[in-house]
Parts: structure tokens; sequence; C-alpha cells
């Protein structure tokens, strides 16, 4: 279980940076099965109750629940990735600089500003996203990025 002592802390400078690390050449059904497949392990390994779903355009290609996830977090996962999606940067980095403006996390019917969702970008272009949910929102953020690290790094 995750304290609050160790969780993880991200930055907006240090997101920009994952953000243009974390790009693709190009990104199909079975790059999404693999990135879904690689998260949903590293979730597993950490013993975390999480969900984690890969989305192109508005379908869904790959979705796990892990370790008694809750049963709102599908309603999580679109909202966090509709953020991701209309911004162009991971959530998370929406949170931050809604921070640093002195802001609350928004939060609406389609749209939630915490961490967890992650954009894939090929060519500059938004062509789905990367979401975690049911964890404090840096420990979603966290195993997403791990994922995509782990992914491109093969």
């Amino acid at each position: 279980m995750t304290t609050p002592d160790d969780l993880p802390t991200f930055t907006a400078d240090q997101i920009e940076e994952q953000l243009r690390e974390l790009v693709f050449e190009s990104f199909d059904q079975e790059a999404a099965y693999s990135l879904g497949t690689l998260a949903a392990e590293i979730v597993r390994e950490r013993g975390f109750a999480l969900a984690v779903q890969v989305v192109i355009g508005d379908h869904i290609v790959y979705k796990a629940a892990l370790g008694g996830v809750e049963q709102g977090t599908t309603d999580w996962l679109r909202r966090k990735a509709n953020v991701a999606v209309e911004a162009g940067v991971p959530s998370l980095l929406v949170r931050r600089r809604a921070e640093a403006r002195g802001e609350e996390p928004f939060e609406d019917t389609d749209h939630a500003s915490h961490g967890g969702a992650f954009p894939i970008l090929v060519d500059g272009e938004v062509v789905g996203t990367i979401t975690g949910s049911g964890q404090p929102d840096v420990v979603d953020h966290d195993v997403v990025v791990s994922a995509l690290r782990s992914y491109l790094a093969n």
C-alpha cells in the first residue's frame, strides 16, 4: 500500500520532459495491446488496485482492472483521458499548471485534471491515450510513464 510519504513527485518541468521523451514513430492496435499488457504487468508487480486503458481515437483497444479496483474507475479513465486528448499533454501536467496558477484540479462530468492519462503522440499529433486510475494520481501517472518507457525501450 502506498503511503503519502512514499508517493512519487512530479514537477511541471519533469512532466514536460516526459512528454518530449515519450513519443512514437507509429501506433496501432498491436502497439496498444502490447503497451496495455506492459502496464498491467507493472500494476500486478507493484501490487496495486489499478485499472489501465489504452485508446486509439475513440476506440478502447485495451482495458484491464486489477487488484480489486473500484467500479467507478471506468468513468475516471474516460474523464482523465479527455483532458489529455484535449490539452495534448498529460493530465497531471494540466493539474500542475492549474496549481501554479493557484487553482484546484478541474472536474466536470467529462473531464478530470488529475494525473494518470498520457497522450500517445505520433508526429506531434495525439492519436490516443494510455490512462491509469485507482491509486493517488501521481501513482497512476508513474505507472503509465513506466509502461511507456518500457515499451519505447524495446
